[in-house]
Order: C-alpha cells, then structure tokens, then sequence
C-alpha cells in the first residue's frame, strides 16, 4: 500500500484537440486526499465537475469519454494514463474544450507537465484493488479479448498483443510492470496510430481535420508517413498507454495481470466494470477516495516532494 499523491502547483499544457480540433488550454490543479481525478469544462458555463471513474463512462468511438449534467469531455485516456503511471490520485483538470491537446498522440506532453509541476504526497492511503477472480470480457463476431487474473509476483502487469493486418505494422507484443519509471521509459512516448485511408474516412466525419502526421503516426504503403518509428513495436505499447489509461477510471490502484488481445477501449472499459462486479466490496471502497462532486479543490497541498 502507498499514500496518495498529487501535483505540487499548476501546470498548464495547450495545443489542438486530436478529434475535434479546437486549441485547448488544460490546467492541472493540485487537489485534496480523497477527491480522485475529475475534469471540468470552463468553456460551458455552470459545467459540474466530472469524476474521471467508470460511472460517468459514456460511449464514444475510437476514444473515452466521460460525462456529467449534460457535459462531456472526451478522448482522455492519454492524460489518464499519465495521471495513472506517474501516481498522481488526485487532481482537478481544468480545460476550455471538449478533448485534451493531443500533442504528439502520446502521453508525454501530460507526462512533461506534471513532473515539471512536481509531485507530493499525502497523508492518506490509496485504496488498492487486487485481482482474486478471473475477469474477461470479449468480442462474440472478433478474435478479441482481455482479461484479469491474479497476478503472480505481487505487481500490475499490462500485456497486449497487437495483430493489425497491415505489412508495416507486424504482429507484435508488450509488457510492462506498471510503475511511474517504466512508464516513463516504456510507455508514454508511443504514440497514436492509424493507417493512411482511416484518415480520409475520419475527415470525411469531421474528424482530425488539424492534424497532421507529427500529431499521429499514419502507416502508407510503405510505412509511417513523415514520421519514424521510436521503438519497433510502439504500436503494441501505445496499445498498453490506451489500456492504462481506461483502466485508471476504476478509480484505485491494481495489482494483478491484465492481458489484451487485439482489444480496444470498450473492451477496457467493460473490464473495469466486471472487476468491480467480481469485487463487490471495492465499489464503496472507490467511492470514499473519488468524491470530486463533494469536494472544493484544495487550497492547501500538505507534505513532502517526491518522485
């Protein structure tokens, strides 16, 4: 068991929503023990805060939204994985449009923000879900799936095998025990993939229109488009960002092996979902440390600087 944590001051992170391309301002406030991640939108007037757990989980293609009282906020799974690797429990998420910027579709521009910020720790401890029963969640029409079972040294494990079909993009698996350095080493500069004609038919949505290929790797025929590979199987380990990123919205810490097959964020979600079916007592457990719609944000960050 570990004491929970937040930022030590404000940061601020802008850029383009990755979506909906509106420029964004994101604020990251220092909250109090206790009141978990949430979001809020300062761009609509009146708009609630929105706790960032499976309860105010609504669904969204190809990203994970939240929402509360009418107001949404979407596409958060990066920022959350970097709450999540890096141990930040509690924090106030401020920003003026529907999505995160989207920087370069990883986590680093949040991973950046927040270390700059610094880190501190709290009095209080963070509650800490351990997988005992095996939880699955799958697809009935597609060869995908993920799935919880307990974990046999003690650690959360995230395994994801990626199979695409695309020739530049091979069959390919990663596997990281979370903690806030290997996240930092192994996670949270991979990027967001997509292939070249999956491009056209978002545009042709309206979405992605400001986004360029420095904003996402976009694999052609013949490989990434103006763009280079950091490591040869980044496709996988985006994969385990987007994986701990929805999994954080079970709103405490895991232990146990997660491993995902050619899954996606509702599958993510589900799972979170099925762990606290399988682990009933943990519901309220959740609650009492996620009561951002109770709370004011702190005014005073108590302890000591940490990592």
């Amino acid at each position: 068991m570990r004491r929970q944590r937040t930022i030590a001051r404000e940061a601020t992170v802008t850029g383009i929503g990755l979506f909906r391309g509106n420029d964004v301002k994101l604020r990251l406030l220092p909250a109090a023990e206790d009141h978990g991640i949430a979001f809020q939108r300062t761009d609509v007037v009146g708009a609630a805060v929105i706790p960032a757990i499976i309860d105010y989980a609504v669904k969204q293609p190809r990203r994970t939204a939240i929402a509360h009282a009418g107001v949404r906020v979407e596409t958060i799974e990066h920022l959350m994985a970097a709450l999540a690797g890096l141990q930040v429990d509690n924090c106030l998420v401020q920003l003026n449009a529907p999505e995160p910027p989207a920087g370069d579709g990883s986590a680093q521009l949040f991973a950046d923000a927040i270390l700059e910020a610094g880190i501190v720790e709290q009095s209080a401890i963070r509650p800490c879900l351990t997988v005992t029963n095996k939880a699955t969640v799958f697809s009935l029409d597609r060869p995908e799936d993920i799935q919880a079972v307990p974990s046999n040294n003690g650690q959360y494990t995230l395994t994801y095998d990626l199979v695409y079909g695309h020739p530049h993009i091979p069959p390919q698996t990663a596997t990281v025990d979370v903690t806030p350095q290997s996240f930092l080493d192994a996670i949270s500069f991979a990027r967001t993939f997509v292939l070249e004609e999956e491009v056209e038919a978002l545009r042709a949505q309206g979405f992605g229109l400001r986004m360029t290929t420095q904003n996402l790797l976009v694999f052609g025929p013949h490989g990434p488009v103006d763009n280079a590979m950091h490591t040869p199987d980044e496709c996988a380990r985006h994969k385990l960002l987007d994986c701990l990123g929805d999994l954080a919205l079970i709103g405490c810490d895991l232990r146990g092996d997660i491993h995902a097959r050619r899954s996606g964020h509702h599958h993510n979600r589900e799972l979170v979902r099925d762990l606290l079916v399988t682990h009933p007592h943990m519901r309220s457990v959740i609650h009492k440390h996620n009561r951002a719609l109770e709370m004011p944000l702190a005014q005073n960050v108590p302890r000591r600087m940490v990592s």
